[in-house]
């Protein structure tokens, strides 16, 4: 569009130049390239074809009112691109616009996955009120700006191929759609302003974006402040927003994280990073991650159902010592070696879908329930001394409903670690991240006695685990951050190194009162580097640090802010990584965030 514009800007200033400013204010309709001294019939022919074709490439130029007429061709670049100054004699209040594209949709009419958000919604809510009176009460007379937000879910559209509406109804994978019923909890509790798209046709008439192909760019402002999607809904926008697509709006819900080396387009595609989901050119800050476990990214999170005193009390009363739960609802993820194992101590109950018998992959003395509703799980896991899980799937929602349930959370240890290098799984994944174990968060995080980490190869040792939480007495447990309140707040020693007398730090957030900084040994990363020092990695920290005051000795700097980088590891290199404290339970802000 771009090129033929200027071509036609071109023949529009040497067609007025000269005119009388009474002449200047009309449009004659003729072929703009028609013959004159310098254009040849053949060219100007040539010429015309070029445009009319270009024109009628994308619906967006006909929805503006180009109709292969000059006068269409100026009218669009005045009013629609601004690369000609405004026709006087036009009615600058008639342009088209996509108010009618907008159709209100209520979360959780029509497909499986939106009722099963709505639930979610509707029983937690009573929830979801008590903190914010809490957090209002805690954080009084903090200003928080009420901002226009569009969540579109991309992975939802039926344009994306809505692969998870099916498997609602067949145990398939909810930790997605449980996050982002939270999400949307969070922002409207927060009194933001909401729309929700969850069609390309949606995410159009929202933005004001005409019919097409994105070829046309929006007529006025954007009409919201930020826009929560994922990757599916990021390369709608793309598609569809075409020149007007900007980039600092957009949040980006985004399981498994991902890293600068991934982010950068440039180095991904220089050094082997590329993959189908990253090279966006983000600040990586407007990655949400499910579970804090990469420290560029943000952590967004999701959260856990709480329980009252009352509950608590009947968990107490009515929990079976020998009683277990298996963490699969897809029958291939059994191993029956050692469930045999289990058996000698415990009932095994399972919630793997089957349609007309029992899946051949589940032991006959396992008790399976088919897939439960929520409240029947829920009630289910606390009546249960073990929730066990096989490997798969990684980092979901499932292990910390156990755990606050009571039930403690066995799992095996990955050695080596799983990561996209050598598993299939992640393989395509923006991240480099090495997962030790099927839950890394409550491993590091949680820890026994709520959480027992072993070598599920190891049959000795997974008996032994076994015998150990026979004898484990275990309360109901959630780490706050994964509480309502916690989501909501969300949203508003002697080897460190400290900043040389001669410079002045620079007001930021986090506060620099946080910052601690620590040299890593070679081919270690920032993220361990903190980690071992009880700290996290904060990469809002970079920019400051990466001086040459900061340093002794042979050093180097970063000089792509997109690069900065947590995560990263190099052989040959020691990094300057920029730490800080965190709040027990919220590690997501420092000790003077609040």
């Amino acid at each position: 569009m771009v090129q033929w514009a200027g071509k036609i800007v071109q023949a529009y200033t040497l067609k007025n130049k000269g005119a009388s400013k009474g002449s200047s204010q009309r449009c004659h309709r003729r072929t703009i390239f028609g013959s004159t001294k310098n254009h040849s019939v053949k060219g100007s022919l040539k010429n015309h074809l070029f445009l009319t074709f270009l024109w009628t490439s994308d619906p967006c130029y006909s929805f503006y009112g180009v109709d292969g007429s000059d006068c269409s061709f100026l009218i669009y670049l005045s009013e629609a691109e601004w690369f000609c100054p405004p026709l006087a004699w036009r009615n600058q209040s008639s342009h088209p616009t996509t108010s009618s594209l907008t159709k209100r949709q209520r979360v959780g009419s029509g497909k499986e996955s939106l009722s099963f958000m709505r639930r979610r919604m509707r029983r937690l809510a009573a929830q979801w009120a008590a903190a914010a009176r809490r957090l209002d009460e805690r954080l009084r007379g903090q200003y928080r700006e009420q901002k226009r937000i569009l969540v579109h879910v991309g992975f939802l559209t039926e344009e994306s191929g809505d692969v998870f509406s099916p498997k609602v109804l067949k145990g398939g994978p909810l930790g997605e759609m449980v996050q982002w019923a939270d999400i949307l909890t969070t922002l409207h509790v927060l009194g933001h302003n909401l729309k929700i798209s969850l069609s390309v046709k949606e995410l159009q008439g929202s933005l004001g974006v005409p019919p097409g192909r994105g070829s046309c760019p929006l007529t006025g402002p954007l009409p919201f402040d930020l826009i929560y999607t994922d990757y599916h809904g990021l390369q709608q926008m793309k598609q569809h927003m075409g020149l007007s697509f900007r980039q600092c709006h957009i949040r980006v819900i985004d399981t498994f994280g991902t890293e600068p080396a991934y982010n950068n387009e440039e180095y991904s595609t220089l050094h082997g990073y590329r993959t189908n989901w990253g090279y966006w050119n983000l600040n990586c800050k407007q990655y949400m991650t499910m579970f804090p476990h990469t420290p560029d990214n943000s952590f967004m999170g999701f959260v856990t159902e709480e329980l009252n005193q009352t509950e608590r009390f009947k968990i107490k009363r009515d929990k079976v010592n020998n009683m277990a739960v298996v963490y699969g609802k897809e029958a291939s993820m059994w191993k029956e070696k050692l469930l045999t194992i289990l058996h000698r101590y415990m009932d095994i109950h399972g919630t793997v879908y089957y349609e007309a018998q029992r899946p051949p992959e589940v032991p006959a003395f396992v008790r399976n329930h088919g897939l439960l509703p929520q409240q029947e799980l829920q009630q289910l896991l606390r009546k249960a001394k073990l929730f066990l899980g096989f490997g798969f799937p990684y980092e979901g929602p499932a292990p910390l409903e156990a755990i606050a349930n009571g039930c403690v959370f066995l799992q095996p240890k990955f050695s080596p670690p799983h990561s996209s290098l050598n598993h299939e799984f992640f393989r395509g994944k923006p991240t480099s991240r090495e997962v030790s174990s099927q839950h890394p968060y409550t491993e590091q995080y949680i820890g026994k006695p709520h959480v027992i980490t072993v070598d599920f190869n190891n049959s000795q040792e997974f008996e032994t685990a076994v015998q150990d939480i026979l004898k484990e007495k275990v309360e109901p447990f959630i780490p706050y951050e994964y509480t309502c309140e916690g989501m909501l707040e969300r949203r508003p020693n002697s080897t460190a190194l400290i900043w040389a007398p001669n410079i002045t730090a620079p007001a930021c957030w986090p506060p620099l009162s946080a910052l601690r900084l620590f040299l890593s040994p070679e081919a270690s990363s920032c993220v361990k580097t903190c980690r071992d020092s009880g700290l996290i990695c904060e990469p809002a920290y970079f920019p400051f640090i990466n001086n040459m005051e900061a340093f002794n000795g042979e050093c180097f700097q970063q000089k792509e802010p997109l690069l900065f980088s947590c995560a990263g590891i190099s052989a040959k290199h020691q990094r300057l990584c920029p730490c800080r404290d965190y709040l027990h339970g919220q590690v997501a802000l420092c000790r003077d965030c609040l």
